[in-house]
């Protein structure tokens, strides 16, 4: 069984999404089943069918998440340290090409947020990174060719 690399926060997100679809969403969902089935004939009952849809996915996020939660690797991120980009480091780098400069916090898949600058262990920019040092150029191969960033400086906040 692969284990499956996150942080605290992230960890205690994915509980937190899973009390909400345990405890408000599924019985929101059997309530509305309860009631489409009510109204008669299954056939043709458009909300039966919708909130069955509905059920189905709930359950499939449920099913998700508790796999997900139990192979959690939870790493404390504010313990680690050292000098080379590994899960929890927040890197900053230089576009080689372009001067531009990028900050990056690597963490698990599902905490991933371009627009918080946390990207994915798994992404390729960070499988270039890893096991890198300050000065170091990571080769991305991108879709629009390869790119070349300079790590210019390792940090663990």
């Amino acid at each position: 069984m692969q284990r499956i690399p996150m942080t605290s926060n992230g960890f205690e997100a994915l509980q937190a999404e899973l009390k909400v679809l345990k405890s408000e969403e599924r019985p929101n969902i059997i309530a509305a089943i309860s009631e489409a089935r009510s109204h008669g004939d299954l056939s043709e009952n458009a909300e039966y069918h919708a909130a069955k849809e509905k059920q189905s996915f709930i359950e499939g996020r449920i099913a998700e998440l508790e796999d997900k939660l139990a192979r959690a690797d939870v790493i404390d991120t504010s313990r680690l340290a050292g000098k080379t980009v590994k899960f929890g480091a927040t890197v900053k780098l230089t576009d080689e090409d372009s001067g531009e400069s990028f900050t990056y916090k690597i963490v698990g898949e599902d905490e991933a947020n371009v627009k918080e600058k946390k990207i994915s262990i798994a992404s390729p920019i960070a499988r270039a990174m890893i096991g890198k040092e300050e000065g170091d150029t990571a080769e991305v191969s991108a879709p629009g060719g390869a790119k070349s960033y300079e790590i210019v400086s390792i940090s663990w906040k």
